[in-house]
Order: structure tokens, then sequence, then C-alpha cells
């Protein structure tokens, strides 16, 4: 090659690499200071067929994996908590793993102190995930009841208005095989509309199976964080969240809907897949077919 060219060819190679480079930093930039703050606020409006008229327009708030410490910290969380509020909420779902790993005494202030500042009308209920039994569950079950929540683990509650119920249920955490459905299901004697809260999504398919709830909500996948472009599919996602990775599906007669979570863990990264906080407007069938929309 005559040394022009060479000399051509060496500076639009050295040019390409210092692209590719700044590129690289630039997407990294994105991906651990941006997209990692860019919240998405989703409204969802379900019709659930045993939805008691009483509760129509009943508004759920749900976000999940806060993972404290890992990209997480007090001042970002007190955001989400004020964003939450925002939505009016009647009730806030927190569907688990607060933390992610190690020692976590020195993340709990920091957690009580954003997450006491939530405000719904009939109350805070939260489960645990498959981290918050990696470190330390008492210390969380703790923190959850110095924030004035309510935790369903393999239990329920009622919410009442006037003679109608609305039933929130939650299991423990499936990955841990801590989950006990049927303590759930001797719960609920009657046939009232039940939200589940499960912290793995695919535990749908054991849920969905009973024929018992009308939505469950998960957390636990993240969506993914890091989505491929165009095709939108998620680079890897973690165990029992490969069926249900990322937003509403059809379980029988049963919705479930995974939530993409607040925080991250692992990398600290998200692209191509915001953090959520999910609002869903609960609709009663029996109303919907008294006022079809025209």
């Amino acid at each position: 090659m005559p040394v022009i060219l060479r000399r051509r060819f060496l500076k639009i190679s050295l040019a390409s690499a210092i692209g590719a480079a700044v590129a690289g930093l630039a997407g990294f930039a994105y991906a651990h200071y941006v997209e990692p703050e860019n919240i998405e606020i989703l409204p969802l409006e379900l019709v659930l067929p045993r939805l008691d008229p009483a509760f129509d327009g009943y508004r759920l708030v749900q976000f999940s994996d806060i993972h404290m410490g890992t990209g997480m910290t007090t001042s970002r969380l007190t955001h989400i908590v004020h964003l939450v509020n925002n939505q009016n909420p009647d009730a806030v779902a927190i569907t688990g793993d607060y933390v992610s790993h190690g020692d976590i005494t020195p993340l709990l202030l920091g957690l009580v102190e954003s997450l006491s500042k939530l405000q719904p009308k009939d109350g805070i209920f939260a489960i645990l995930g498959n981290h918050d039994h990696w470190t330390d569950p008492q210390a969380i079950r703790t923190m959850l009841c110095r924030i004035g929540a309510v935790e369903l683990s393999n239990s329920t509650f009622d919410i009442q208005r006037g003679d109608a119920v609305l039933h929130l249920a939650g299991v423990d955490d499936y990955w841990e095989r801590k989950s006990r459905l049927d303590d759930v299901l001797a719960r609920l004697s009657d046939s009232a509309c039940a939200i589940l809260l499960a912290h793995e999504p695919d535990f749908a398919d054991v849920s969905a199976a009973t024929g018992r709830f009308d939505l469950q909500i998960s957390g636990h996948s993240h969506g993914g964080q890091v989505r491929l472009p165009v095709i939108n599919r998620p680079i890897k996602v973690p165990a029992y969240s490969t069926i249900y990775p990322m937003g509403q599906y059809q379980v029988g007669t049963m919705i479930q809907y995974t939530n993409r979570g607040v925080g991250t863990s692992a990398r600290a990264v998200r692209f191509n897949c915001r953090p959520e906080i999910t609002v869903f407007t609960l609709r009663a069938a029996a109303t919907q077919q008294a006022n079809p929309k025209v």
C-alpha cells in the first residue's frame, strides 16, 4: 500500500475507533445516569369480572424492585414516592426486592424515610422478594412495619365499601419456596374480587389455575433492564420471569401484569427499558355493561 494511502487508512481507522469509543461512553452514560431517572407512569384500566360496582374506579398504584443501594438513593426514592402520591392512590402495592445484597443495615433508614411518605387512602400493601430473603428478611419486615405497610406474605386483607369487599392477597417468595397459596385460598371463603401480589410473575401459572384471582401483579424481571433496540427483547431476565417478563398477559381467566420496577440490580443501568410506576384503574364489569362507551 502506498504511504499516502496507508496514512489515510490509519487516520480513518483512528477516527472510527475514537467515534466508537465516544458513542460507547455516551451510551453508557445514558444507560447509567439518564434512563434510570426517566420514570414512566403507566396508566392501565382493567375490567375485573368479580369487582363489585362499589369499587368501580378504584386506583391501585404499584411499584416494585427498589433495590436500595444498587443505583437507588434516598433522594431518588423520595422522588418516586412523590410521583406515586400524585396519582391519588386508593392503595399502594410494593411487590418486593427493597434491597440487593450485602449488609443492608445502612440502607434501612433511607427506605423508612422515603416510603413512610406514601399517602394512599386505604393503605400500603407489600410482599417480599428473593433479594429480601437473600439478605435479611426480618429486617425488611421490620422496615415495612415502620412505614405502616400491611405485609401480605401468604395472607389477605379485605378492603370494604359498605357491604362490598375487595380482597388484596399476597404470597411470600416463590423462588425461595416460601409461597403458601393454600393458606391464601383458605382465607378467601367468598367469591368477591381478589387481587394477588406475587413477586415472581411466572407464579401466574400456579395462581391462575385456581380460578380464584382476577389479577396478579408482579415485578422481579425489571423488564430485563437492557432491551435490544428494534426487536425490543431483553438480553436476559431472571428465573421465574421468562414466561411473563413485562407488561400485561391473559392467563386463563386471570390478568397477569409484570411491572418493570423502579430500581436496578447487578448492573445499575437501563436501556430501552424505563423504570415504571403502574396506575391501575379498576372497573367493574357490571358497571361497564350498564354504561357502554359510545
